[in-house]
């Protein structure tokens, strides 16, 4: 005989144990992203106001360390040859990988396959064996890029000096190389598998309207892979932000002649690990966070802009 209000109460336990199954399920994420994701970065915002004096000695000075910051100049150095890079990025690498994809998606090319597969392999290969790479190019006497230039200039009556260094004289310029060098065909996948879904009944109908190639791209296919442009503008943005390995590499743990190499995260590093000042490197951390989710906020801002504009 079932007691009154039972179905009640079992009713109400089979709606708790329904209720309480997703969260079982997504326990070992929660807890796996609170211990090694919320509970650092918890972590991270009180040591950036503090200042370190070796392991385990401590003091808490408040937002000094953001005021210090914004007064750094190599702080300011470092921003602006990242910012310099990022350019580079944005505006040289990002062009030249679509029109690769553009190539690669012409009607009847042949050896398709195998020039996406040799555009693409750079990209896995792995960052300090291209920073190696590259180091020995620009070598100052012996480098790749320095006998190149002397055979091309030398039979037109130029003296080209073996002496010259491409390190020490150009920078940013050689980390850009290097980078697109890697990168290219990395972004160029992207473009690619965007174009593939470009309607092709539009892009017929602006021939028949006789508009030309230009006029095609930029009123039928752009609109049609903004969405992912946006992504691999946004993805390009931050990975050139956290250029670490390439200068470290390439300039032997320095930051190459004049600081010219300086980057936020190679000068975040330099600050943590060889002064010692953890404090001071959290709080360069935060603003590289802050300078990035400000780039993202803009970025989606624009992307709704054009999006109500359309």
């Amino acid at each position: 005989m079932s007691r009154p209000g039972g179905g009640v109460v079992s009713g109400r336990a089979s709606s708790l144990r329904a209720g309480a199954t997703p969260w079982v399920f997504m326990a070992p994420f929660l807890v796996c992203f609170a211990v090694f994701t919320l509970y650092p970065l918890f972590q991270s915002v009180i040591l950036s106001m503090q200042t370190t004096f070796g392991p385990g000695a401590t003091r808490f000075v408040g937002l000094t360390n953001y005021s210090a910051l914004v007064r750094d100049p190599l702080f300011w150095t470092a921003l602006s040859n990242t910012c310099l890079y990022t350019l580079g990025s944005l505006f040289i690498q990002l062009p030249i990988a679509l029109g690769l994809a553009l190539v690669l998606e012409t009607p009847g090319l042949k050896g398709r396959g195998w020039l996406r597969l040799l555009l693409f392999s750079p990209s896995m290969v792995g960052v300090v064996f291209a920073a190696m790479m590259f180091a020995l190019i620009f070598e100052k006497q012996t480098g790749l890029a320095n006998q190149g230039l002397h055979a091309l200039l030398a039979p037109l009556g130029i003296d080209w000096s073996l002496d010259f260094g491409w390190l020490q004289q150009h920078v940013m310029p050689a980390l850009i190389v290097a980078s697109l060098w890697m990168y290219v065909g990395f972004n160029m996948t992207y473009f690619s598998a965007a174009l593939q879904n470009v309607r092709k009944d539009l892009l017929e109908a602006a021939v028949v309207d006789g508009a030309g190639p230009v006029r095609r791209f930029f009123a039928v296919t752009l609109p049609a892979i903004r969405p992912v442009a946006g992504f691999v503008v946004l993805m390009s943005l931050i990975g050139s932000f956290q250029l670490f390995e390439l200068p470290y590499i390439i300039f032997n743990s320095t930051a190459g002649p004049d600081n010219r190499g300086m980057t936020i995260v190679l000068y975040l590093f330099q600050s943590g690990f060889e002064v010692g000042d953890l404090g001071y490197a959290s709080a360069i951390g935060w603003a590289l966070a802050i300078i990035l989710l400000a780039c993202a906020a803009l970025q989606r801002l624009s992307a709704r802009g054009e999006e109500a504009g359309a």
